[in-house]
């Protein structure tokens, strides 16, 4: 199984591009969206390619691909223009081997986390910061922004594949696609 994971487009229809492109070309099953898709929000400045529209016309034709959650950016109104779900405030999922909460990170985040099991994974955006490490037996993770990366941190996302039993995670960057970060769960 492969999945692509990413959060905080935040409008910007250039990065949505290459993500997408990046999605189609990496064989990947899934788009894991972390929020925050289409509006660039208060406190961020707005991003030099901001097309809300544009974004819509990229992600739509891959509505079946795409699981969602809401971000904090996220309004009634954007469910309206996207064809799937984005208003949800977190979402669990099961794999063969662990239990994944994904959530944008505006309420639950790696400094609040909610119940979970040793093994587990924690999957969120909201920081624009990326993040991957094992604290307590679970993993923190976190794509970093598509569009307005911060901290000196690059335009990211995150690749899983679960091959040969060994489920691993790379942390990307969109620029260049240079691998940042591995991390191989056990």
């Amino acid at each position: 199984m492969r999945l692509l994971i990413a959060s905080d487009i935040h409008g910007d229809a250039y990065w949505c591009e290459r993500l997408v492109k990046i999605y189609k070309e990496s064989g990947s099953e899934r788009l894991i969206l972390l929020g925050d898709i289409l509006y660039h929000g208060p406190r961020n400045k707005v991003p030099e390619h901001y097309d809300p529209q544009k974004v819509v016309s990229l992600l739509n034709p891959l509505a079946q691909d795409i699981l969602c959650v809401r971000g904090n950016c996220e309004a009634e109104v954007d469910q309206m223009l996207l064809s799937f779900p984005c208003m949800a405030g977190y979402m669990h999922v099961l794999t063969p081997h662990r239990g994944w909460f994904l959530t944008h990170g505006h309420h639950f985040s790696c400094e609040n986390l909610p119940p979970m099991r040793r093994g587990d994974v924690f999957l969120q955006g909201h920081t624009h910061v990326p993040r991957m490490e094992v604290q307590d037996g679970i993993t923190l993770l976190n794509p970093g922004s598509v569009s307005i990366p911060k901290e000196q941190s690059h335009h990211s996302y995150l690749q899983y594949s679960d091959e040969d039993g060994r489920e691993r995670f790379s942390l990307i960057s969109l620029e260049d696609g240079e691998i940042l970060q591995k991390l191989i769960l056990h």
